[in-house]
């Protein structure tokens, strides 16, 4: 048995996020500070973060973008005033790639629902990137991430988030993949016909499920990156002992830092990635980071399934929303900062090396923010914290996108050689 969170359901993940965030993780702080209190100008005078950013291939591995707009089309090809993520915030930030998080609901099962709605997302994003050509381009592969930044324009790769859309479908896999998929998170809030869940208090398989072990061949087999975000112990280990390619972490941070937290990764867990040449894509929510925010966030899952429990009511009822501002307000969390995020990714380089740890934000799928990192514009404070820690500019090239690239090539070579 794992260790018992709390027993949820998707719905209360996404409910506790603001109104249409998707695949909440858990949080229990409002919304990102207003101003961020760090800026890009405390780095060292060596080496300017801006700059810096705009120079290196910038990948991040987990933005929750199409479920945003799944809740109401926006033209994020302009500055907005909602969410975490825009073309012009990211250019500012120096973002050149940004995984667009396919994420399908638990809630939404494990059949046609689930595929129907993965198929639905992956057009949101082709409707982005024909609607503005100019400012989008959608790659699958790390040589189209590379021209894409050359060509001053932001790729957005894509990735899956729970495998609940492959039904029992093994055919599916090449399917997405068509489509453009390049990662599969293969489970998320619930145990799934795959994989147990990091958030189950229960096992379905302890591990993997003799069909999610074909999964994973199948995703080395066509060059698909298998995610253990999410994952139960169990299965992250057995998903690292089975596939013959890298595999990556693409919103995980340390457990080691927010104790108990078994949907953040164990120092053994992340040696095993490491030991397989993956990478941890180190996420920015701030219950991720911080342990008496992750002990507060934790408190206001149970008190909000309680109470809508007794009182019968929708998690997105006007009722539960004033429930939710009073607890907040009666229960302030600490305040994280970007150098909290810096931290998790000190402990991974201090474990592993440099060569094993990237950037999976979660942006627009987390409520609470740290300060300095409040949206995807804010990368070179950052890149700033890291550089007045010491690291080098070749190490900074290393975390914020090489290392990543890295892993994917080495996936794509594996299916290469299976072929």
């Amino acid at each position: 048995m794992r260790t018992a969170i709390v027993a949820l359901t998707s719905t209360l993940l996404l409910s506790l996020a603001c109104a249409g965030d998707p695949g909440t993780e858990p949080e229990a702080g409002g919304e990102p500070t207003a101003e961020d209190t760090e800026t890009a100008e405390d780095a060292s005078p060596e080496t300017d973060p801006g700059e810096l950013a705009q120079t290196l291939v910038l990948v991040d591995t987990h933005v929750d973008l199409p479920y945003r707009l799944n809740d109401g089309w926006t033209d994020v090809s302009r500055r907005t005033e909602e969410g975490h993520f825009d073309a012009v915030r990211a250019e500012e930030g120096g973002v050149d790639a940004a995984f667009m998080s396919i994420y399908v609901p638990a809630e939404l099962g494990e059949g046609d629902e689930a595929y129907e709605h993965a198929e639905t997302m992956i057009d949101l994003v082709e409707r982005l990137a024909s609607e503005h050509p100019e400012t989008f381009r959608i790659v699958s592969t790390p040589e189209g991430v590379r021209k894409a930044h050359e060509d001053g324009i932001l790729a957005l790769p894509m990735g899956m988030e729970n495998g609940s859309a492959l039904g029992t479908d093994l055919g599916r896999l090449q399917h997405f993949f068509d489509r453009g998929i390049r990662y599969i998170t293969l489970t998320h809030a619930e145990n799934n016909q795959l994989s147990d869940s990091s958030y189950a208090t229960d096992d379905r398989w302890t591990g993997l499920s003799p069909f999610g072990r074909e999964v994973v061949a199948e995703m080395n087999r066509l060059g698909i990156m298998v995610d253990v975000s999410h994952l139960a112990d169990e299965a992250t280990r057995e998903v690292i002992e089975l596939s013959e390619a890298p595999v990556i972490a693409s919103h995980s941070s340390v457990r080691a830092l927010t104790p108990g937290f078994e949907r953040n990764l164990s120092d053994e867990l992340i040696r095993a990635i490491a030991g397989g040449g993956g990478v941890v894509q180190i996420n920015f929510g701030s219950a991720f980071l911080d342990e008496e925010f992750n002990r507060i966030s934790m408190k206001g899952w149970e008190a909000r399934e309680e109470y809508a429990g007794e009182h019968d009511l929708e998690e997105d009822s006007e009722e539960m929303e004033a429930f939710r501002k009073e607890w907040r307000e009666d229960h302030p969390t600490p305040t994280v900062t970007v150098s909290d995020v810096a931290d998790h990714i000190d402990h991974v380089v201090e474990l592993v090396g440099v060569e094993h740890v990237g950037f999976g934000s979660d942006f627009d799928g987390v409520s609470s923010l740290p300060e300095g990192l409040g949206d995807v514009s804010k990368y070179p404070n950052l890149l700033a914290e890291l550089l007045d820690q010491g690291y080098t500019e070749e190490e900074l090239a290393k975390i914020a996108g090489e290392n990543l690239l890295r892993v994917w090539e080495e996936v794509r070579e594996v299916a290469a050689g299976s072929v």
